[in-house]
This record gives C-alpha cells, sequence and structure tokens, in this order.
C-alpha cells in the first residue's frame, strides 16, 4: 500500500511517502525550490518521494491532500475574496495535470490532518489531541481524543478568532514579516518585561471550556491589506516598528507580554482538554505548537505526563497526517508508529560529493573510509573556536536542524552567539542558538527527565559548565538529545568532543543564512559557504577549509547561485510578510 500525502497551495508544500503505513520519505518543496515557505505544487519533493520509494506513479494507490478545499473556499467568500480569485477545484486540477496522476484523491480536513500526524506517530496507544495554528478551512484550534484508527475532533474554535493569527498580528506590529518572524518575537520575549498584560488581555478573553475570542477592533487581517488596525498601535501607545528599525525597550516588553498571555492560554486549554478527556498523553500540532517555550510550560506546569509535538508541526507537516489518515480509511489498519526520527530527505553518496568537487577544482580533504579521523579533524577545528558547516546523511524534515544540515560551534565560547548572528547566520543579535547534547549526558546539563529529540521544548540550563554560547538571556534552552542509535556519525562526533573538552554539546542551528530555506544539497552548502563566514564545511566525508578555496571564490558564488535558484528573488519568501496568506 503506496499513499502519497501533499501539502500546498498555503504556506509550506511538502510530500510525505507511506509504504504500508510507514513513513518512507518526507521533504519540503522550499529545500529543492529554494524558495522559503514556497507554497506551489511540490512537483519536486512529488517526484523525489517516488524516487526514494523505489515506485513510479502507476504504483501509487492513492494521494492524500491536507485540507478540504471547498470548505476553505466558503471561509475565504466570508472573509471577502474575490469569488473570481477563488477555485476549489484548484487543487485536484493541479495534481492531475501538474503530476499526471489519474488515480485517487482523498482529501481531510486542515486540523484532522493536523491531529493525525501528531498522534499517529506519537507511539501513544490514545492520547488527546490539540492542534492551534492561524488558520485550516474555518477551524483555528481543536480539541479532541485519539485511540487506534479513531480521531474524534469533538470541539474547536472557528475563524476569525485564533491564537495564530494573535501572534502573526503582534509579529507585524512589531515590525517582523508575517508567516515567518513569529519565532523572533518568541527569541525576543525573554528580554522583556510583561508589562503590558492588561493591552494584551483586551486583544483576547479566554471563554469557559476551549473557547476564546480576539477583540476584531485590533485586527484588520480578514478584510485589509495587513493584520493590526491603527486601534492596536492607540491601544499600546506607540506606532508600529518599521522593518529593520530599532529594537526598543517597548518592543521587548510587547512580545514579553505576548509570549506570556499565549501560554496562560494555552495552559488553560490544555488543562480543560484534560479533564474532558482524562487522557495522561497530549500530542499537538500546527504552527503555534512549534512555540517551544509555551510547549515547554505545557509540560512542567499542566496535568499531561507526556507531550508528542510532531516535529513540522506547521503546514508542512500536514501531509504526514493526510496520508496516514489514507492509509487507515483504505486499510483499517492504525498507521505511523512511534517516529524516531524525521532524516527523510534527499542524501548524497560520497562518490557524487567527490565529482562535484573535482569539476569544481575545488580542494578539500579526504576522510573517505576513516570516520575517526574525520571526527577529530572537526573537532580540531569547533575546540579551536571555528564554526563548522555539517553536511551529513538524509536532509531533515520541519524547520529545525538535527545534526543533518547544521552549523556547529563550541557552546562554551562567550563570542560565538554574537559571530554565529553577525557574520554567518545574518540575523538579529538577539536570537538564541539551540544545543545538541547526547542524550546520555542531557540530564546533568539542562533540566530535563526525557529524550527531546527534535527540539520543541525548552528548559532551564543546570550545567556546571558555562555555556554561553547556547544560553538564553532567561537562562533557559531549546535542547536536542541525540541518540547514538538513530544519528550515529552525529552522537560520535559529540562524543569525541566530550572526550576532547569535556562537554558533551555543541552549538547547532539550521544550515542556511537569514532568508533562505535550509541547505538540501552539496551545491546549496557550498553556496552558503561562499556567501557567509563559515569556517569549514564538511560534506560527508570531506571538509573544506575556507582557506583552501580558490581566490576567484566570491566572483564564483554569484554565477551558481544564478544556476540553481528557480526564478523567484534570492532570499525572498513566497508568502506574504505583511498579512497571513488566507488565499
Amino acid at each position: 500500500m503506496n499513499v502519497l500525502g501533499l501539502s500546498a497551495f498555503f504556506h509550506e508544500s511538502a510530500c510525505c511517502l507511506l509504504r504500508d503505513g510507514r513513513l518512507v520519505a518526507a521533504a519540503e518543496e522550499e529545500r529543492f525550490s529554494r524558495v522559503k515557505h514556497d507554497p506551489r505544487l511540490p512537483a519536486a519533493a512529488f517526484r523525489w518521494c517516488l524516487k526514494q520509494g523505489g515506485i513510479g506513479l502507476l504504483d501509487l494507490d492513492a494521494v492524500a491532500f491536507y485540507e478540504s478545499p471547498v470548505a476553505k473556499v466558503s471561509r475565504q467568500l466570508w472573509a471577502g475574496a474575490p469569488a473570481d480569485l477563488l477555485d476549489p477545484e484548484r487543487p485536484e486540477r493541479a495534481l492531475r495535470e501538474g503530476l499526471g496522476w489519474e488515480g485517487p484523491i482523498l482529501t481531510f480536513r486542515h486540523h484532522l490532518s493536523h491531529a493525525a500526524s501528531a498522534f499517529f506517530f506519537s507511539g501513544f496507544p490514545e492520547a488527546a489531541v490539540l492542534t492551534v495554528d492561524g488558520v485550516g478551512e474555518w477551524d483555528t484550534t481543536t480539541y479532541g481524543r485519539a485511540e487506534g484508527t479513531a480521531i474524534d475532533l469533538f470541539a474547536s474554535v472557528a475563524f476569525p478568532h485564533s491564537l495564530g493569527l494573535l501572534y502573526s498580528t503582534l509579529t507585524s506590529y512589531l515590525g517582523f514579516a508575517v508567516n515567518d518572524g513569529e519565532y523572533k518575537v518568541m527569541g525576543l520575549a525573554p528580554y522583556g518585561e510583561p508589562r503590558y498584560l492588561e493591552e494584551m488581555r483586551r486583544l483576547v478573553m479566554s471563554r469557559p471550556g476551549g473557547q476564546f475570542r480576539l477583540d476584531l477592533r485590533y485586527f484588520d487581517f480578514i478584510r485589509g491589506r495587513r493584520m493590526y488596525s491603527d486601534a492596536l498601535a492607540d491601544l499600546f501607545g506607540q506606532p508600529p516598528r518599521p522593518r529593520e528599525s530599532e529594537i526598543t525597550g517597548f518592543h521587548r516588553d510587547v512580545a514579553r507580554s505576548l509570549q506570556a498571555v499565549l501560554e496562560e492560554i494555552l495552559l488553560e486549554k490544555a488543562r480543560w482538554l484534560h479533564e474532558r478527556t482524562g487522557l495522561p498523553d497530549l500530542c499537538m500540532a500546527g504552527g503555534v505548537a512549534l512555540n517551544c517555550v509555551a510547549n515547554g510550560r505545557i509540560l512542567r506546569e499542566g496535568p499531561f505526563r507526556r507531550l508528542f509535538v510532531q516535529p513540522a508541526a506547521g503546514d508542512s507537516g500536514g501531509c504526514l497526517g493526510a496520508a496516514a489518515l489514507a492509509h487507515a480509511q483504505l486499510t483499517g489498519e492504525r498507521p505511523g508508529g512511534a517516529l524516531p526520527h524525521v532524516y527523510l530527505g534527499p542524501s548524497w553518496r560520497e562518490e557524487d560529493i567527490a565529482g562535484l568537487l573535482d569539476a569544481a577544482g575545488l580542494p578539500a580533504l579526504d576522510f573517505r573510509h576513516r570516520e575517526a579521523d574525520l571526527l577529530a579533524a572537526v573537532v580540531d577545528r569547533l575546540a579551536a573556536g571555528k564554526v563548522v558547516g555539517w553536511f551529513h546523511g538524509p536532509l531533515e524534515l520541519g524547520p529545525r536542524a538535527l545534526g543533518g544540515r547544521s552549523l556547529l560551534a563550541d557552546p562554551r565560547d562567550p563570542a560565538m552567539r554574537d559571530r554565529l548572528n553577525r557574520l554567518v547566520k545574518k540575523r538579529e543579535a538577539f536570537r538564541p542558538f539551540a544545543p545538541s547534547v547526547l542524550a546520555g549526558h542531557a540530564a546533568g546539563h539542562f533540566a530535563l527527565d526525557h529524550p527531546s529529540p527534535f527540539m520543541l521544548e525548552t528548559c532551564r540550563v543546570t550545567s556546571t559548565l558555562d555555556l554561553p554560547a547556547v544560553t538564553h538571556v532567561d537562562g533557559s534552552a531549546r535542547p536536542q538529545t541525540v541518540d547514538p542509535a538513530v544519528a550515529p556519525r552525529f552522537a560520535a562526533l559529540l562524543e569525541a568532543f566530550r572526550r576532547r573538552t569535556g562537554c558533551p554539546l555543541l552549538v547547532n542551528t539550521s544550515f542556511n543564512v537569514r532568508g533562505e530555506p535550509i541547505v538540501a544539497s552539496p551545491v546549496d552548502a557550498l553556496l552558503c559557504l561562499g556567501a557567509t563566514e563559515i569556517d569549514a564545511l564538511v560534506l560527508e566525508d570531506f571538509v573544506i577549509d575556507r582557506e583552501m578555496l580558490p581566490a576567484n571564490w566570491a566572483d564564483l558564488v554569484p554565477a551558481w547561485r544564478e544556476r540553481s535558484r528557480s526564478g523567484f528573488a534570492q532570499g525572498r519568501s513566497a508568502v506574504s510578510e505583511d498579512l497571513y496568506t488566507f488565499v
């Protein structure tokens, strides 16, 4: 039974392939197209999933789509979108014409796909389910219980009342891009004080049960050209922050107040959900479930014993849920199983990389069949304070780099965070970096008593080591616990660094620069090396130091970049940066 799941035409297109209910391949289209948040038909990801599965189009039993086009159009019409721009048959037509698929297409509601993407891959026999995002068709938040092949979403909050849209509105007011900068607001929040709780609680009011309501006087996202109305600026007493302008104490305090109110509402609703279901475990998905600070608080202070957050919790992960629902419908069997990792994308063979380096005339240190020597060489560079691009194995699914496409550095270096933000990532100075830590050593450095393989919760740093590069201003961190059985080479690198330095963790941030997707291919990695101040690049068994690059490398990079991009302006998102994408 081969089922292909697909999410597209909203924020982050992606495909996955389930074979007999097991996840074989998954990838976001942006990693192929190099267009951040690419919402278009994921043709490249579709072709790759078939290739990875070793099958052709005729070997598919069904294609599953992650939302209901008809229900979505009804909400868009209600919100005033021009009828001539809306076409509920567009997704099916695109699948038929763009992918050549003539077989069955199964569609599922957006939030049901979110719920399925979390529950079916959690490994829990039964669980409460909470999905929270901007909006699907009509739902913005759903509550349910799941067992076996059944998911019952028994309560919901309807558009336009949305915690995701609340967060996006304040993201825009604070001068960051909608659909992209929400995590910046989360990172900015610990620098402020919750001085605007009263104002924030006027924007969103909790109601009994699972309900809440926005005061729509302060919002303009339904029919306007921006997220907020003038009344919101009047409420806070300051105009919106212009993009790229100075961040003041006021902006930090608004971010902190927003985060605090989001957390208190989510925690309240999680407690209500627990009362309704009586279940010990919780599954979460939807874009708001990527708020790792709120996740950590729900787990620490909430009533649930265990929490599973689907690591591609945003729209891209909806393809997993759609495929799983299709498998359950077609076979009557539960799909998925506990998700051990998300190394589900393309990988490259050593001989292919060797051929690429040869063709490009790039010198490299060759460590093929000498892994111990490779790891020692990488540790030499990390211990010397260098930033290393790490490219190994299959590409990760989702927004977190987890040791497949990572930038690595020494977490003990007090200057490393500023250097990474300024010269490598080229982003705001307040942005934190996450640590990757050997699973067996995590409890000795973090207030963490369970595995956290997907970097989806924060906790206190408790280490006796000074770890300034990964410790946020509030003393927290967002760790990834690395299991040698799951990521053997990455774990071996952490162990080699521990033996050398006594520190079993590294800074791990995504291998990309601001405005671009995480690198997918060796060419992407080489372009990133040329465009940043990365000191060394590890391409599987090859190491390239910056000083080994040809003198004319800076001149070659633009031409390479031009050949690799897909027609969109480099470094630009394909979705609106000022208004949440509804159409």
